[in-house]
């Protein structure tokens, strides 16, 4: 039986949906705040650490992708690029319910992560001679993590593709990405699509953020030289001895706002006054403490789009531990942690693409110690 709308539902419908796509564009117009750290354990165990912050839900789940998997490219006007069967499964947060990853590792120990590149990502223009190496920018991940088991072979072949400003269809826009790439060795690079072309850089601090390009953030960390976790020495002027006011006088100056610079010093002072953990289990616990100093709370970050005030808040955040191949992740809703095993997930997964939730409408539970 044919299901007829009436003209008021459809309106209706249209204008829902229509609400759902400018809030989505507005939320990527103000979303700039995503903050990735790295640790090794002293048993040699490499994790990597990110928040995943937005102006609206970005739906996400646990995408399982298992190896053999046909990928084809997104072009803009709908057309196809370049086609590739992954060689290594996947594992990672996606959005949208789209075959991508956010944030993810492959069954080599290879992770890779998207961040957020407002003003600075120049995408490829797609013409008939590239367009059959072309992908869509939010597909470089899959191109990566499909292909490739460690950073050095990323460094051999990362320009061979075209990333080409495809339009995203549930934000109306292409959204704008650089890439942290990181191998379980802990070495680690940063790919930025910059006018046209794509520009790497090695990342021996394991840091990343947002804009502006990563090799400023690294000068501006110049600025910081005198920071350190060592509480700051009294001294005297003239006769007057000054003492600092309790503890944590080695940070003082340290930029506390949420802008991608301030969490870039941020984030690489945090990582570097981190007591070396002794295992990969400690290191996970590790690093979702330190990346509690950068969780944003609905209403700390905001901004008015056309008429709109748009909250920007940490979605989830999530580690990925590259030696014993563990997807570790927490939510808004749920701050639990939660893992997945990635050679499990794919052993389950069989030759399908799967997908297990991430958000859940349950917050977090609370368990009663009472006698």
């Amino acid at each position: 039986m044919a299901l007829a709308w009436s003209k008021a539902p459809a309106m209706k419908r249209y204008i829902t949906i229509f609400t759902l796509a400018m809030i989505s564009l507005f939320a990527w117009q103000v979303a700039r705040a995503c903050t990735g750290i790295r640790l090794t354990a002293k048993d040699g165990a490499v994790v990597v650490a990110r928040t995943l912050e937005f102006g609206a839900d970005l739906q996400s789940k646990v995408l399982v992708y298992p190896a053999g998997t046909l990928v084809t490219g997104s072009l803009p006007n709908s057309a196809s690029g370049i086609s590739f069967t992954t060689k290594y499964g996947i594992v990672g947060a996606n959005a949208f319910g789209l075959p991508m990853v956010v944030d993810g590792l492959n069954d080599q120990g290879l992770y890779v992560g998207e961040f957020f590149f407002p003003g600075s990502a120049g995408y490829t223009d797609v013409t008939p001679e590239n367009a059959s190496r072309a992908m869509a920018g939010y597909q470089y991940s899959m191109w990566i993590l499909g292909n490739f088991a460690s950073v050095a072979e990323v460094k051999a072949a990362y320009e061979k593709v075209v990333l080409a400003p495809t339009v995203v269809p549930q934000l109306g826009m292409a959204p704008p990405v650089h890439f942290r790439i990181t191998d379980k060795t802990g070495a680690t690079v940063v790919v930025e699509p910059i006018g046209g072309r794509l520009v790497i850089y090695d990342d021996p601090l394991g840091v990343l953020t947002n804009s502006p390009a990563f090799d400023w953030h690294i000068t501006n960390l110049s600025n910081y030289v005198g920071l350190s976790p060592n509480n700051r020495e009294s001294m005297t002027i003239q006769g007057v001895t000054l003492n600092s006011f309790g503890q944590g006088s080695g940070f003082y100056g340290i930029p506390g706002d949420f802008t991608p610079p301030s969490r870039f010093v941020r984030a690489v002072a945090y990582e570097a006054a981190a007591v070396q953990p002794a295992t990969a289990s400690d290191a996970v616990q590790q690093v979702f403490h330190i990346l509690n100093n950068f969780d944003i709370p609905v209403g700390a970050v905001r901004d008015e789009v056309q008429g709109k005030t748009i909250d920007e808040w940490t979605l989830w955040t999530s580690a990925e531990d590259l030696t014993n191949l563990q997807f570790y992740f927490r939510t808004f809703n749920d701050q639990s942690l939660r893992s997945v095993d990635v050679r499990k997930a794919l052993a389950s997964a069989g030759s399908t693409v799967k997908y297990l939730p991430m958000e859940t409408d349950q917050p977090t539970p609370i368990t009663s110690v009472s006698l």
